[in-house]
């Protein structure tokens, strides 16, 4: 089974849990002067909750199976001219969370809305000055970077897709 038919089948799955769950809720009680739905009803409710039980059990199995796959499967990545080689894993919370931090970080250099100006000096005969502004950053390089790791998550997306369709599941 290929990853993508797990992450389906986990769905599939917790929808008939979920109908499952609506059944029980529906016949779990009625009152004695009502005519029960089926035959023996208590026997019915707990078959139903066996099968839930049981359907929670797979979707648990397959997702320790996607996870395990996720750990031990190394996919590359080009970024910035560059091939970078991560876990499924990590390449999952890179998407998650961890390019956009880096992506704000980049974006935290600015020159602050500095102005450069004129200022004169404490003394009264002292000479006018140009104040400038200083960077401790190269400009170019955070563009860079911002744009590196703004368009990561979409190359991350797009690879990860395709990783998933093709991907056997490694069991548990």
């Amino acid at each position: 089974m290929k990853i993508i038919q797990a992450l389906k089948k986990i769905k599939d799955l917790r929808k008939k849990a979920d109908d499952i769950k609506d059944k029980i809720k529906q016949h779990c009680a009625d009152l004695d002067c009502e005519t029960p739905q089926y035959p023996d009803q208590r026997r019915q409710v707990s078959e139903w909750l066996q099968a839930h039980g049981d359907i929670l059990k797979e979707v648990l199995h397959l997702k320790e199976s996607i996870q395990r796959t996720n750990l031990n499967t190394k996919v590359t990545i080009e970024l910035g001219n560059h091939s970078v080689t991560k876990s499924i894993s990590a390449w999952i919370e890179r998407r998650r969370e961890l390019a956009k931090l880096q992506e704000d970080c980049w974006r935290a250099l600015t020159d602050k809305n500095l102005k450069e100006t004129y200022q004169n000096q404490l003394t009264p005969n002292s000479p006018i000055t140009r104040v400038t502004k200083r960077l401790y950053f190269d400009p170019v390089e955070r563009d860079r970077n911002v744009e590196l790791f703004r368009s990561e998550p979409s190359k991350i997306d797009s690879t990860l897709e395709i990783t998933n369709a093709i991907t056997e599941l490694l069991e548990v």
